[in-house]
């Protein structure tokens, strides 16, 4: 009972420091003259800041700095600060890993959103803090023990991961939500297998997702930028490895198949989006009007709908991750 009363008021310290912390990364995001301004495929008539990642990263970073320090100075004599003190001691290096490749993903981003990189100087900073967490011990295994494939398939994962939450960035509130779909997802489940470390940090990230986004549907104050796209898809990617689907309490091979169901929107029209690409014998990385939610609004829907239709899809995708846990 005591850690589900720490998921919920670490969802609400995220929720609370994303939302409060959104007026100075907005203003910074300003400063530094990360705006998008209006023009061809652009669906805002005036000049938006691109704050949303900084956002999402201070309501994760900010907590998580606190809260490892005030776990070192609590008393030990309680049986849940042991535990903590335990976890964070454990996790450590992975979790400080975490923190300092988000934070290279996003000013890769930041790069991009201010400068305009090459499409293959974006990749080298996506390969690189990728390799980065893969070096870390947070991998992909699969059940196959050979390192070099954890790490080939884990790297694989984060880009693929990265890409697919950067296409998905093209209405308001669609990326940001179905990124809040994602960890709600993985959040529940590292709950329900007492996997309380990386609940807390599943929930936390939740909570800024939820924090950012009423900034940013159905009126945009802020967009996410390719720094906020390539941060939510590196967090995603990162939260969908954490937990262990498979265990001697949980023995189902399939359930390592969960993150798939849970990521099955972004990944699917990224799949969509690239083969049509290659079929029209364009480049995949050449943005278009042939994703999912431009052929929902289309066929008659508003923009708003058409992301809230998406979402809806993505819960219920999302809900069939039982199946394997069933099967």
């Amino acid at each position: 009972m005591v850690f589900y009363t720490l998921y919920a008021a670490v969802f609400l310290t995220g929720l609370l420091a994303s939302y409060l912390g959104f007026r100075l990364c907005n203003n910074f995001a300003i400063r530094i003259g990360l705006i998008d301004d209006p023009g061809h495929r652009k669906i805002h008539n005036t000049p938006i800041p691109l704050s949303g990642g900084l956002t999402v990263f201070f309501g994760i970073a900010l907590p998580v700095l606190i809260g490892a320090g005030a776990v070192l100075i609590m008393p030990e004599h309680w049986e849940f600060v042991r535990q903590l003190h335990y976890g964070v001691a454990k996790r450590a290096v992975p979790l400080a890993t975490i923190v300092v490749a988000g934070l290279g993903m996003l000013l890769v981003g930041l790069i991009d959103d201010r400068f305009e990189l090459k499409p293959s100087y974006k990749f080298a900073g996506q390969l690189l803090f990728a390799f980065l967490l893969a070096s870390s011990g947070v991998r992909i295994t699969l059940f196959v023990h050979n390192v070099l494939f954890s790490y080939a398939v884990t790297i694989f994962w984060v880009l693929a991961l990265i890409n697919a939450f950067n296409f998905m960035d093209n209405m308001n509130g669609l990326c940001s939500g179905l990124a809040l779909i994602g960890a709600l997802g993985f959040g529940i489940l590292a709950a329900a297998f007492g996997q309380y470390l990386v609940a807390l940090f599943v929930f936390l990230s939740a909570g800024a997702l939820a924090g950012f986004l009423p900034r940013n549907f159905p009126k945009a104050q802020a967009f996410l930028g390719d720094s906020g796209s390539h941060f939510l898809g590196f967090l995603l990617a990162v939260l969908a490895i954490l937990p262990h689907y498979f265990s001697s309490k949980h023995p189902k091979y399939l359930a390592v198949l969960v993150p798939l169901f849970i990521l099955a929107v972004p990944l699917l029209d990224m799949v969509y989006v690239v083969l049509l690409r290659w079929r029209l014998g364009q480049p995949f990385y050449i943005g278009d009007n042939n994703h999912l939610s431009h052929r929902l609004v289309r066929k008659g829907l508003s923009k708003s709908r058409a992301v809230a239709y998406i979402w809806l899809m993505a819960v219920a995708i999302a809900c069939l991750s039982a199946i394997p846990f069933l099967v």
